[in-house]
C-alpha cells in the first residue's frame, strides 16, 4: 500500500489553534483536522505547506518550524503526515473552499472530534 505524505499546518497564535471541518465527502469527512493537504511528487515540504494554506486558506504561512512527522495506517490507507507550526502568515484565513473554520483555544481541542493520525499531533499542543 502507497503512503500519502501530507503537509499539516498547525497554525497557532497566542493559545488558539487554527481547525478546519473536512467535507463529508472526503477520507474521514466531518471530522476537524489542521489545514493542509498531500505533498506533491518532487515538492518540498515547505512549499506543499504555503501551496495547501494559499488553497485552502488564502493565507502564505511566513513563520514554519518543522515539528514531528507522523506515520498512521488506516484500514484503507497509510499516511505520513509532515506536521509544521506556523506562527505567522499573511492575509486573513477564510474556508476557500466553503469548509467550516474556527480558532479553537488550545485546552477546547479535545472537544472536537479528529482523525485518528491527528490524536498525536494534540498531545504535543
Amino acid at each position: 500500500m502507497k503512503t500519502v505524505n501530507v503537509a499539516v499546518a498547525v497554525i497557532k497564535i497566542a493559545d488558539r489553534v487554527l481547525i478546519a471541518k473536512r467535507a463529508n465527502h472526503q477520507h474521514q469527512g466531518g471530522l476537524w483536522e489542521f489545514p493542509g493537504g498531500k505533498i506533491e511528487e518532487g515538492e518540498e515540504l515547505l512549499n506543499a505547506l504555503q501551496r495547501e494554506c494559499h488553497e485552502e486558506l488564502d493565507i502564505l504561512p511566513i513563520s514554519i518550524t518543522p515539528l514531528t512527522t507522523i506515520h498512521h495506517q488506516y484500514p484503507d490507507k497509510s499516511v505520513s503526515l509532515h506536521v509544521c507550526l506556523v506562527r505567522d502568515y499573511l492575509g486573513v484565513p477564510f474556508g476557500k473552499e466553503g469548509q467550516p473554520i474556527t480558532w479553537a483555544h488550545q485546552t477546547e481541542l479535545n472537544n472536537f472530534q479528529f482523525p485518528a493520525a491527528n490524536l498525536e499531533i494534540l498531545s504535543l499542543l
